[in-house]
């Protein structure tokens, strides 16, 4: 499992500065092909500025949700610390 992309990212708006809501389209490689599933994600920053990512699938996919999330989790921290994500 791959996760090779997330695209169409908009973000909500939330009067909280510190926690951002985000709605995208995440594609993933599986075993069996490729799919494309809706995610909402939220990156929260705490007081220690250690960032809590929380990821939500709009789809049922056919693998393990704990290594998925977990994949999404760390794809979509990469794109934040790139600057990847829109403002």
């Amino acid at each position: 499992m791959k996760i090779l992309s997330i695209r169409s990212i908009s973000r909500k708006d939330v009067p909280i500065y510190y926690r951002r809501l985000y709605t995208g389209k995440a594609e993933i490689e599986l075993l069996h092909g490729t799919a494309e599933c809706g995610i909402d994600f939220s990156i929260e920053t705490k007081p220690t500025g250690h960032k809590e990512i929380t990821v939500t699938l709009a789809c049922a996919v056919d693998y393990p949700l704990v290594p998925l999330i977990r994949e999404l989790k760390t794809f979509i921290n990469k794109l934040d610390n790139s600057g990847g994500l829109p403002d």
